[in-house]
């Protein structure tokens, strides 16, 4: 057999491969919708706080909520949300977001190729970051407390890299310093490189599409279920193929021993997403970074929120006032 005609087999396996996943994706989706429907552990869908489209000065535009200072609290520290990997801004924080703007500004955004985030030609973390840097710009806000939840911790982290000067704390929340680590990531990855090469632009239709079918109309009169599902199905699940590549390349351990501000790592005790380990491993490596431990397991954030829900905002408010006493 040719080289020529091994790489040509190659390449069709590989395709082959990820449209198969794509159609397990699909399974895998209808799973969670019948458990989104039937589960009682789901909490009630709460108030939310409206967002809208914001011109990113050539970038594109993205979906930002701005909360505002809490009434009476103009200098209410400010804090910038990253949300998970598939899911969106509302879907990830709507289980803290009433107690979070109590006593701060919130600000957050979906990423790109996620909900309604902008649609480059391909999915960087630092493009993402930047976005998040440029939302302040046009919001005029000089600086936050960067949380970050699963990817969303690593794009916290990444903020401070890039944008330390606008950086005054970080609170990670099930996340780790590198996705690559294993035996199994070490053959994953770069096959998985090899197959976004290729299909990167199918990719980038799929999430077009998806993107073009969305309503403005994002909550309101929706009942827990329905709108946990339409914000689930506002990611194309093409998407993450790409995104998981940009996530395989995320490697902060060079430089976690360099960052200075005060640090809260939220640890979930039967993660499988993202090993517990891993998740220590990142707290022990950041100087003076504090620890909380929950109990349950990667999607805590939505499914076993009364355990996870105090611990985290307990992070926050270590953070925060750390951030306070400092200045």
């Amino acid at each position: 057999m040719t080289t020529r005609v091994m790489k040509t087999a190659s390449r069709h396996a590989l395709k082959g491969s990820l449209v198969a996943a794509g159609y397990g994706g699909k399974a895998a989706v209808h799973g969670l919708r019948t458990g989104i429907r039937r589960t009682q552990r789901f909490p009630a869908l709460p108030e939310l706080p409206a967002g809208r489209l914001v011109d990113l000065p050539g970038r594109g535009e993205a979906f930002v909520v701005d909360t505002g200072a809490p009434e009476g609290n103009p200098g209410a520290p400010t804090l910038l949300l990253f949300h998970g990997l598939a899911t969106t801004s509302y879907l990830t924080w709507f289980s803290t977001l009433a107690e979070l703007c109590e006593t701060h500004r919130v600000v957050m955004l979906d990423q790109r190729w996620h909900g309604h985030g902008i649609v480059s030609e391909r999915f960087s973390l630092e493009d993402c970051v930047d976005d998040a840097a440029a939302v302040l710009d046009v919001l005029g806000i000089e600086r936050v407390v960067a949380v970050g939840y699963s990817m969303g911790g690593a794009l916290a982290q990444l903020f401070w890299r890039r944008h330390g000067e606008r950086t005054a704390g970080l609170v990670l929340a099930s996340t780790a310093a590198c996705w690559r680590e294993s035996r199994g990531d070490a053959l994953f990855y770069p096959t998985l490189d090899r197959a976004n090469d290729w299909l990167r632009d199918h990719y980038r239709r799929q999430v077009l599409e998806v993107r073009a079918g969305l309503s403005d109309q994002r909550h309101v009169g929706r009942e827990m279920s329905a709108w946990a599902w339409g914000e689930f199905r506002s990611t194309s699940a093409w998407a993450m193929f790409e995104v998981l590549g940009a996530l395989g390349g995320f490697d902060s351990r060079p430089w976690l021993g360099e960052i200075d501000v005060p640090t809260a790592v939220v640890v979930t005790g039967r993660d499988r997403a993202i090993p517990t380990a891993r998740q220590r491993a990142l707290a022990a490596a950041i100087p003076g970074a504090s620890v909380h431990e929950t109990p349950g397991g990667h999607a805590s954030v939505v499914f076993d929120v009364h355990r996870w829900r105090p611990v985290f905002l307990s992070a926050v408010e270590d953070v925060v006032s750390e951030v306070a006493r400092a200045e």
